[in-house]
Order: C-alpha cells, then sequence, then structure tokens
C-alpha cells in the first residue's frame, strides 16, 4: 500500500481511462533534468520512462505487485552511447524514478526492475537527486516462455467484436511488424484526442473502438497493447512523462505532471522491444507542441482555464526570461543547498556570512524584488496591448468572421485545427490558402521560434481568402 503523502502528486500504478488526463491541467513539476554532457535529443523524442504494466484488462492496467530486478549481466551491453542525465525529482509517495528511454543502470538506492525501470529501494518521500545513463535502444533478448504466457494475456471477457478486430490483422499478413502498421492506420482514421471524452460504461473497450472514438493517450494506449496480445504480438505499456520545458537560462528541462504520457511496447522478432506510441498517429501536434499548446489549439483551452493569474502571467512572452532566470535560481539552490548534508549547509552559509544579515530584510527582498517586476509587467502591458499575439489572434478572427459571411460559421468548442479543416472542404477554391492560414497560425502562437516572414505571409494569406469572398 502506498503511503500517505500529503500534497503529493503523480499518477499511480493502476491505469484506467481518465487516470492520466486527470494531471493534464496540473502545472506541479515532476522533476527536473540535466544533460551534463550536453547531449540531447528534440524534446518530442524525451519519453521519460516510469512505470512499466504488464497486467492488463481490456481498458484497465496494473504493474506487477512485485518488483523483480534485472540481472545486472542483461544490462551489461548498451546498443548505443548512453546519455547522461542528472535528475532532481519531487516526493511522489510510490517506488518509481525516471529516466530517458532505457537505463542502462540503476543508481545507489534503486533497482533496474523487469520492464527496464527505475524503482527505489524505499518509498520516496522528500527530494531526490541522482545521475543515470540511458540508451535509445535495448540489446535485444528473447522472451523467456513464461514471459511471453504473461505478455500475451488477455481477459476471456473481450468480445467477439474486438477479437474479429484484431484477427483482421493478423490474417492477410501475420508477420508482427505488419500488424502493427495495420493498427497504427486503424487508429489513423476516426480517432480523437481529448482531455475530457467523458465517462465510459463497463463496455469500455467495444465503446471506444467501435462507438465514441475519443480519449486520451491512456485509451489510446491500452486498447492498442490489448489488440497487440490478442494479434499474438506481445505488449506491455509504459506510464511516464513525455517532452518538458527546458529553461535555456538553466539549461535543464522541467517536467510537469502536465506532461504525464502513456505509450505502449511491442517485442519483435528482429529487433526486441520496440516502443510505439499509437497518441502519435491519433494527435501528432502533441508530440510537436506539447500538451497545453495542442489543447489550446484544438479549442480545449476551457480545460484548463482554472490557472491562476500568477501562472498565465508567467507564460507571456516578455515574462518568460525572467521566469526562467527565477526558476534556474531556485533550482541552483535545491540542487546546491537543500541536498547538501547539514555539516555541508553550515560551511555554505558560513561561507556567505548570512548570520551577519538581519532575517527580515533578507526575506523581504526577493518578495519586493517579485512584486517590482510583476508591477512592471502590469504597466508595460497597458502600453502595449497591440502585441504580437493579439495581431496574430486578431486576423485568425477576422478569417472566421469572412468564412462566417459564406456560411461556415466557427463552433465554440471548435479549435483552429477543426474549423479548418471544415473550411478547407467548403471552400475547394481556396483548400491551399486556408491550410496556409491554419498553419501560420498555429505556428505564430505555439512555435518558439516562427520564421521571420509568418506574420506577414498570414496577413496576405487572410487578406487574399477575405477578397475573394466579398
Amino acid at each position: 500500500m502506498t503511503p500517505s503523502l500529503s500534497g503529493a502528486v503523480g499518477f499511480s500504478d493502476r491505469l484506467s481511462p481518465g487516470s492520466i488526463a486527470a494531471l493534464a491541467s496540473s502545472d506541479e513539476v515532476a522533476f527536473r533534468a540535466e544533460f551534463p554532457d550536453g547531449r540531447t535529443r528534440a524534446s518530442d523524442a524525451l519519453y521519460w520512462r516510469g512505470i512499466v504494466m504488464w497486467e492488463g484488462d481490456g481498458m484497465r492496467w496494473r504493474a506487477p505487485r512485485r518488483t523483480i530486478a534485472i540481472p545486472s549481466s542483461a544490462t551489461d551491453s548498451p546498443v548505443h552511447e548512453g546519455t547522461r542525465q542528472r535528475i532532481t525529482m519531487q516526493p511522489h509517495g510510490e517506488h518509481w524514478m525516471f529516466a530517458l528511454d532505457w537505463p542502462n543502470g540503476a543508481p545507489r538506492g534503486a533497482t533496474l526492475a523487469a520492464g527496464n525501470y527505475l524503482s527505489s529501494d524505499g518509498w520516496i518521500r522528500k527530494a531526490r537527486r541522482y545521475e543515470v545513463s540511458s540508451s535509445a535502444r535495448l540489446p535485444k533478448t528473447e522472451l523467456k516462455p513464461f514471459e511471453r504466457e504473461l505478455l500475451l494475456k488477455v481477459p476471456d471477457s473481450l468480445s467477439p467484436r474486438v477479437r474479429e478486430l484484431a484477427a483482421s490483422w493478423v490474417a492477410p499478413n501475420p508477420d508482427p511488424k505488419s500488424v502493427v502498421s495495420s493498427a497504427l492506420r486503424f487508429f489513423r482514421k476516426g480517432f480523437r484526442y481529448s482531455l475530457s471524452p467523458g465517462p465510459y460504461t463497463k463496455d469500455a473497450l467495444d465503446e471506444f473502438l467501435f462507438d465514441r472514438r475519443v480519449g486520451f493517450c491512456e485509451h489510446y494506449a491500452a486498447s492498442f497493447a490489448t489488440l497487440m496480445r490478442l494479434a499474438g504480438v506481445p505488449a506491455r505499456i509504459v506510464v511516464g512523462y513525455l517532452g518538458g520545458e527546458y529553461n535555456a537560462v538553466g539549461e535543464f528541462f522541467v517536467v510537469r505532471q502536465s506532461d504525464a504520457h502513456a505509450w505502449c511496447e511491442v517485442w519483435l522478432p528482429e529487433s526486441g522491444w520496440t516502443r510505439v506510441d499509437p497518441t502519435s498517429v491519433v494527435a501528432p501536434e502533441r508530440m510537436n507542441f506539447g500538451i497545453e499548446s495542442f489543447l489550446e489549439s484544438r479549442g480545449a483551452s476551457t480545460e484548463t482555464s482554472n490557472r491562476t493569474f500568477a501562472t498565465q502571467l508567467a507564460w507571456q512572452p516578455i515574462f518568460t526570461t525572467l521566469r526562467f532566470a527565477w526558476q534556474a535560481l531556485n533550482y541552483a539552490w535545491d540542487t546546491r543547498v537543500l541536498s547538501f548534508d547539514a555539516e555541508a549547509q553550515k560551511a555554505f552559509a558560513a561561507s556567505l556570512d548570512v548570520d551577519r544579515v538581519p532575517r527580515r530584510p533578507l526575506m523581504l527582498f526577493p518578495l519586493c524584488t517579485a512584486a517590482a517586476i510583476v508591477a512592471f509587467w502590469i504597466g508595460w502591458a497597458r502600453f502595449h496591448r497591440a502585441s504580437t499575439a493579439d495581431r496574430v489572434k486578431a486576423l485568425h478572427e477576422k478569417f472566421c468572421r469572412k468564412a462566417a459571411r459564406k456560411g461556415v460559421v466557427r463552433a465554440p468548442w471548435e479549435g483552429p485545427l477543426d474549423f479548418a479543416e471544415r473550411a478547407a472542404s467548403s471552400f475547394p477554391g481556396q483548400r491551399e490558402r486556408v491550410r496556409r492560414i491554419r498553419d501560420g497560425y498555429l505556428a505564430l502562437r505555439y512555435s518558439e521560434h516562427p520564421p521571420s516572414t509568418a506574420f506577414a505571409k498570414l496577413a496576405q494569406d487572410v487578406r487574399a481568402f477575405a477578397s475573394r469572398l466579398r
């Protein structure tokens, strides 16, 4: 049983519809990661491994009750040179730790568990800092008979429709890679990614696959893994985090609870364990933009509208550098001071001669500094209301108004992506221009470094679209 840990936020050792979506609006930090060797990959390839789930019942999965360590001989030969990471994780009251892709070994006080994830020897009740090395691929190993049996196990209660679907992928070509490709093609058409798909009934798998076809990452990971097992392909689910925000000032990644993600791994004869993320074919923009920007681009901003004023302020472009600097300062304090033992902390304080500084001014200084920064930002905003973001939004609204005059009205729940697709279908002669407007708008709203000519091109396309429809 998990010990009580007041204020802890994160996923659990069980996966069910809605369990990951519940974290999507949380700004709580899960961990921070540095790459001391300077080697990292694009953020859409940052799969942070948390816990591996082997036991599935359709749409509900769970991790093994007992952690089984991997023999050290099985991790002695990584396929590629490892990527070193220094992780500073927040307490979450569980055992699992985090690392990219496939950890090559476990840090002190932890075990590399079956499924190649890190498990702490004790409950994680306070902040923890460790270093780990990961490879992009695992050395290929053969599955043992009992492992194969466990990884192909499915509940007897699965419906004939679900079984027929999996069999339809095997019949033309039983090769596991072909089966995986067929399954991904199935999910690519007609499915929708949403933070709030609503509750599912007892027959959740059938309802999801054949009727509603809307869900979050846990819906896609659970259904995909179940279907793979039915098709004779060993499969399991990994729950962890995807991506993170890079702090250029402190040169580290901040990974929040909203980055929580679930994906699949299948065992292929020629390559062994291989990651397959069905969410990537349903919502590829989620991989590129991150969860918050993706949901806003789909018109789901109301799902994350409970952010505080301070959080909204921190995400404004003018405030980004200051926010990064403040994060870097806090991170340096946490890692260089709070992680010291008592003697080291005393020595550090003595070196700064902190005892000679009056305590009250020392405490008030950062608060006054922060208040001054906020006041400056508010004053600046009042004199710069016509910001780039406002002008981009105004252009898109103009595009929507012109389309509405010709009968294509944007629904309140409809995001830019969905509306653009409908508008392109309604105005065949303007199809390419509508898609350029869509791409330009998304780049200016969500890309960190949009092309310098993006705004001018968007304005030109919106004007041309409007003139053609007068």
